[in-house]
């Protein structure tokens, strides 16, 4: 009643000024901050929705579901899932080393539940104590994990985080899946980025739309490897990205614009990794456990004789430097990412031609919407250029897709890809990429998140 006599009063009084409309940037981030939040509590609910600030980890969840909130805590439930046909073209090809060796491709043709996440995640005890739980596998790698993150977020400029995390090396990497164009990352940010490990890390606004994060983990990958495997080196990395026109870039950060941008968002950004690596196996063992660091002719680097015939390496320091952009509008997303890795400090069992290998590369992609919100199309290149001085090429890639948001909301997706390759110089069953490939590679996927 007191509310409809004010209301009342202020429509009569022409000295009242109606409440000014809030600018296109506040709209929009107002909006990207909502859609990475969980529903809201039912009337119900005697607790306080407490969301938390953006964390831009590399295993970000979904909004979820509400399982129980109280005053001790809270506790979601979110989930991610995809379903993929892959041809990799053609079937029984060779393709020759930078030392001019045969290695066969072994191309794949399959159909499996790749990748599945589920994740508990909440606050505890307090509502800055934030904590997630994630179940993960990849099955066409035979990966299975569960592994946890907790942190305490004591101020939008300062949040601090530890457990398993990526290396913020490259953008992918820090938030944005699933929100990629693709199911996986193109093939030069595949060969180029660090891995996931286990570390502390922290992050913050320290200025509108200026974000940082650092990283102090075990190694490039903790998949498949020991606490007794490690070495006394940690490996380091930063990132920092500015988003200056709109203070956001979509929720998690993502690579595309379904949420259809009104004014111009853009975003640039650059991050660094430093870490002194080791093959976690006896030198005379032909098999390396650490597999993260691939040569521009798609060996592994700690392989035996991938540098010389007979020769293995032992350890190697790995450095990347990274650079990228991006905007969006009006459905329109434009991305580009440079890379430049550096390997050397190779410490071997015998001797090798080369004291460094310095690698560059880049990837553009572009997407737009024929049908709003339903329906997008996109289009993509990777180059990487391989150390010509120590005997390697360019490699690159040409793609074009499309994804079919047939649920009405982009967490729901069909995807379609064709990819045309020129020796690939990524081989992984986790991507799209097998090495040495010359041909094309098709996939059809299907997706939710939530």
């Amino acid at each position: 009643m007191i509310a409809g006599l004010f209301a009342n009063a202020r429509a009569q009084s022409p000295d009242v000024e109606p409440p000014a409309k809030p600018s296109k940037r506040a709209e929009e981030k107002a909006a990207a901050e909502r859609a990475t939040q969980p529903p809201a509590a039912k009337s119900s609910d005697k607790e306080k929705e407490n969301p938390g600030l953006e964390t831009w980890g590399a295993v970000t969840p979904g909004a979820g579901m509400l399982l129980h909130r109280s005053k001790i805590g809270e506790l979601d439930i979110s989930a991610y899932a995809l379903i993929r046909y892959l041809n990799q073209l053609p079937a029984g090809e060779v393709f020759l080393d930078h030392l001019g060796r045969p290695h066969h491709v072994d191309a794949r043709h399959d159909i499996w539940a790749h990748r599945i996440m589920v994740h508990l995640k909440g606050w505890l005890g307090l509502p800055k104590l934030r904590y997630q739980i994630t179940f993960w596998t990849v099955n066409t790698t035979d990966q299975t994990a569960i592994f946890a993150v907790l942190g305490y977020q004591f101020h939008r400029a300062f949040s601090l985080y530890g457990g398993l995390n990526a290396l913020p090396g490259t953008r992918t990497l820090q938030g944005s899946h699933p929100y990629w164009l693709g199911h996986d990352r193109v093939m030069a940010d595949e060969y180029f980025r660090p891995y996931f490990t286990h570390g502390i890390w922290a992050s913050g606004e320290v200025y509108p739309g200026l974000w940082y994060q650092g990283m102090v983990g075990n190694n490039l990958s903790a998949l498949g490897i020991t606490a007794t495997q490690l070495t006394r080196d940690f490996a380091y990395a930063a990132s920092i990205w500015w988003m200056p026109t709109t203070y956001e870039f979509g929720p998690n950060g993502s690579f595309d614009d379904y949420e259809w941008h009104e004014e111009l968002a853009t975003r640039f950004g650059v991050s660094g990794v430093n870490s002194r690596e080791d093959s976690f196996v006896e030198l005379t063992a032909k098999a390396p456990e650490n597999t993260t660091i691939r040569l521009a002719d798609s060996l592994n680097v700690f392989e035996l004789g991938a540098l010389a015939d007979g020769v293995s390496v032992r350890k190697v320091r790995y450095r990347l430097l990274s650079a990228d952009a991006g905007l969006k509008y009006k459905g329109i997303f434009l991305q580009g990412s440079y890379f430049l890795r550096w390997l050397g400090d190779f410490v071997t069992d015998g001797p090798i031609p080369v004291t460094s290998i310095v690698d560059q590369g880049f990837y553009l992609q572009a997407a737009f919407y024929p049908v709003k919100q339903k329906l997008e199309a996109y289009g993509a290149t990777s180059w990487v250029f391989g150390d010509k001085d120590a005997g390697f090429k360019t490699e690159y890639e040409w793609l074009a897709g499309v994804n079919w948001f047939f649920a009405n909301t982009r967490d729901i997706r069909l995807n379609g890809q064709i990819i045309r390759m020129n020796r690939s110089p990524v081989s992984s069953s986790f991507g799209y990429y097998v090495g040495g490939l010359k041909g094309e590679t098709v996939s059809l996927a299907v997706s939710i998140n939530f």
